[in-house]
C-alpha cells in the first residue's frame, strides 16, 4: 500500500518516471547481468548531462545505483588472496602505488637484492621479512607460512 502511494504521488510530479526507477532500484539488489548493465545505463545517462546540469536528486539516485553496481561488482568479481611472499608483496607495491625501486627504498634494500628475491633468485632474509612486516603489514602468519 505504502508502495501505491508513493508511486501515485511520484506520477502527479514532473518527471516521475526518473523516480519510479530509482524506487525500483533503491532496495533492490542486482541479481544477473542484465539488471546490471540496466544499472550502468542509467548511471550514465545520468552523468552524460554533467555536473551542472545534474539535480540534487540524480545526484541521489546516481550514488544510490552506483553503490547497488559496486556491492553486485564485489560479489561476482572475486579477487583471490596472493597465495606467495612475492604475490603478496606485488599485491602491496599495487595498493600502495608503488615501483620496484620505491619499494627498495621503502624496505631498505638495494634494487639488485630486492630484484633477486621477487623472481626468487635469493632466499628472503630475517632483515627484509622484517621490513615486510613493518612496512608493508603483511600479517606475520602469513610470512612465515611462505617463506
Amino acid at each position: 500500500m505504502f508502495e501505491n502511494l508513493i508511486q501515485t504521488l511520484l506520477l502527479k510530479q514532473a518527471g516521475y518516471t526518473r523516480f519510479l526507477i530509482f524506487i525500483k532500484w533503491h532496495k533492490k539488489k542486482i541479481d544477473n547481468d542484465s539488471d546490471y548493465n540496466t544499472v550502468i545505463a542509467k548511471i550514465d545517462s545520468l552523468m552524460a548531462k554533467g555536473s551542472k546540469n545534474v539535480s540534487k536528486e540524480e545526484l541521489a539516485e546516481i550514488r544510490s545505483l552506483a553503490l547497488i553496481a559496486q556491492n553486485y561488482e564485489q560479489q561476482k568479481y572475486v579477487i583471490a588472496a596472493p597465495s606467495t611472499l612475492t604475490g603478496m608483496i606485488e599485491m602491496k607495491m599495487y595498493e600502495m602505488h608503488l615501483k620496484q625501486h620505491d619499494l627498495a627504498k621503502k624496505l631498505n634494500i638495494s634494487d639488485a637484492k630486492l630484484s633477486l628475491i621477487m623472481n626468487g633468485k635469493q632466499k628472503p632474509d630475517v632483515g627484509f621479512l622484517k621490513a615486510v612486516y613493518t612496512e608493508l603489514k603483511v600479517d606475520a602468519g602469513f610470512i612465515l607460512q611462505h617463506v
